[in-house]
């Protein structure tokens, strides 16, 4: 069983979260990079096997996924709100579907990483 070091969880979501904006402003696949730092960065801050760098890798990518799509989303003024509700409720489950498979991907391989590098 996996013992889960929340110290660890926030601080790389706190990172995934600032680099995830930061970069997806710059670039198109800016925010999965700002996930795959933070990831690897709880990997290797949680220094034990592989399954245990992949779930607190999981654990971060997934929720800085959807933080980030949310404050994309309704963080950048009513009038883009507007235009996100109006493209249906369907599409914006669509794309946290997305941004949870993603972001759960990204964080295993960044936790593996992370242990890797520790190793």
């Amino acid at each position: 069983m996996v013992e889960i070091k929340w110290t660890p969880v926030i601080i790389g979501l706190l990172i995934g979260i600032i680099l995830g904006e930061i970069l997806g402003i710059l670039t198109s696949w800016g925010d999965i990079f700002g996930y795959l730092i933070a990831t690897i960065y709880v990997g290797y801050s949680v220094d034990k096997d592989y399954t245990n760098g992949a779930v607190h890798g999981v654990l971060v990518g997934i929720a800085a996924a959807v933080i980030v799509l949310l404050i994309s989303l309704f963080g950048l003024g009513a009038s883009y709100a507007a235009d996100v509700v109006a493209a249906g409720l369907i599409a914006i489950i669509t794309v946290l579907i997305f941004a949870i498979i993603i972001g759960g991907i990204m964080g295993a391989i960044g936790g593996i990483i992370g242990v890797l590098i520790k190793r």
